[in-house]
C-alpha cells in the first residue's frame, strides 16, 4: 500500500512539476522574444510620448509575468529533479545528465539576469516614465539603466537557443552518446563554462563597460543575437560530437 501511494505521488509529482515547467518556461521565454523580437525594435520607432505611455502602462504588467514566469520555471525545474529517481548516482556523468546540466547553467544565469540586472534597471525606467508623464525633470540614471537592463535582456535571448535545445536534448539526443570519459567532460565543462562566463561577464559591463563595442554589436541588433545564439548551439555541438563520439 505505501509502495503504491508513493508511487502515486512520485508519478503526479513528476507529471505536475514538469506541465508546470512548460507552462512557466513558455511564459519566460515567450516574453522575453516579444521584448528583445517585437517591442524594442518597434519602441525605436516610436515618437517620445506614445513611447513614455507604454512604458508606464505595459511595460510593468509584462514584466510582472516575465520575471515570475523565470521564477515558477526556475522553481518546478527543482521540482523535477526533486521528483525524479534517476537523478541519483551517476546520472550527472551521463548523456542526459551531462545535457540537462547544460541547460541548468544557462537558465539560472538568465534567471539571476532577470531579478539582479532587467528588473531592478527597468524599475528605473518605468519610474522615469511616471517622473516624464508627471511633468518633472527626466532621471538622468534612465538611458544607463535601460543600456544596462537591454544588454542582460539580450543576452538572456542567445542563451536561450542553446538552453532550449540542450532542455529537450536529456531526452531526444543525448542519450546515443558516450560520456563516460571523465577528461572528456571536462573539457566538455570547461567549453561550456567559458562560453558563459565571457558573455554574461559583456552584459555585465566587466568586458569594456556598457558603451556600443565590437563585443556588444551582436547585443544592438535582434538579428545578431539570434545568430550568435545558433553560433554557441553550434559550437557547443561540435564538442559534443568531437569528444562523446
Amino acid at each position: 500500500m505505501l509502495a503504491t501511494v508513493e508511487l502515486f505521488t512520485r508519478t503526479g509529482g513528476i507529471i505536475l512539476s514538469r506541465w508546470g515547467h512548460f507552462l512557466a518556461g513558455i511564459t519566460w521565454i515567450g516574453l522575453l522574444w516579444y521584448f528583445n523580437f517585437v517591442q524594442t525594435p518597434s519602441l525605436a520607432q516610436f515618437e517620445a510620448g506614445p513611447r513614455v505611455e507604454l512604458q508606464r502602462k505595459l511595460l510593468g504588467r509584462a514584466l510582472w509575468w516575465f520575471r515570475w514566469g523565470a521564477m515558477f520555471t526556475v522553481l518546478t525545474g527543482i521540482m523535477i529533479l526533486g521528483f525524479q529517481k534517476n537523478f541519483d548516482g551517476n546520472y550527472m556523468k551521463s548523456g542526459p545528465g551531462l545535457s540537462i546540466s547544460t541547460g541548468i547553467l544557462f537558465a539560472l544565469i538568465m534567471w539571476a539576469n532577470v531579478w539582479l540586472v532587467i528588473w531592478p534597471n527597468q524599475k528605473v525606467v518605468i519610474a522615469n516614465a511616471d517622473r516624464v508623464a508627471a511633468g518633472q525633470e527626466p532621471d538622468p540614471n534612465a538611458a544607463s539603466a535601460g543600456r544596462k537592463g537591454a544588454l542582460a535582456s539580450r543576452t538572456n535571448t542567445l542563451f536561450s537557443i542553446p538552453m532550449l535545445f540542450f532542455m529537450a536534448a536529456t531526452s531526444h539526443f543525448a542519450p546515443v552518446f558516450d560520456t563516460s570519459k571523465g577528461s572528456h567532460r571536462g573539457i566538455y565543462y570547461i567549453i561550456v563554462l567559458v562560453i558563459a562566463a565571457f558573455f554574461e561577464l559583456n552584459a555585465l559591463g566587466v568586458l569594456g563597460g556598457y558603451a556600443p563595442s565590437p563585443t556588444r554589436k551582436f547585443l544592438d541588433d535582434h538579428r545578431q543575437t539570434i545568430a550568435v545564439g545558433v553560433g554557441i548551439w553550434i559550437v557547443l555541438m561540435i564538442a559534443w560530437q568531437v569528444l562523446f563520439t
